[in-house]
């Protein structure tokens, strides 16, 4: 007689086998979601350093003056050196940056991921030139 199929203890033993890969495996991937939220603010940094240095390049081309029009039609609201102002019609104006998962503070030049202020850059335009902070400490 020809048994088919599979004993207890054999399904029991594949179980358990593979409860100890998945014991393994998850850690490893649980950490993914932070460093793909400190990835995407790091990203944002950069975006925000290439917008205030073009903006700024096109606004010495221009010759100067309170706004700088880009090449999209989008004009972005310099400060007199010549740099992004941390507003909603300047910085933000620049990278184009939208999105609901990510939040501009117009008070102080601040994008936030995921409405978390310790997951966020901060852009300052009150130095020659503006600093840009990164606080990546908080994003989970």
């Amino acid at each position: 007689m020809r048994k088919e199929g599979f004993t207890l203890i054999e399904l029991i033993i594949v179980i358990v086998i593979l409860g100890i890969l998945a014991a393994f495996a998850v850690p490893k991937f649980a950490g993914f979601t932070k460093d793909a939220k400190v990835s995407a603010i790091q990203g944002v940094a950069g975006s925000i350093r290439s917008a205030a240095s073009i903006v700024h390049a096109k606004w010495l081309a221009q010759g100067g003056g309170d706004n700088v029009t880009m090449s999209d039609g989008t004009t972005v609201n310099v400060d007199d050196n010549g740099y992004p102002t941390a507003s909603s019609d300047g910085i933000s104006e620049a990278i184009n940056l939208d999105g609901a998962d990510k939040i501009f503070d117009q008070d102080n030049g601040t994008f936030e991921y995921d409405n978390k202020t310790d997951c966020s850059v901060t852009y300052n335009n009150s130095t020659n030139p503006p600093t840009i902070t990164v606080n990546d400490s908080g994003c989970q």
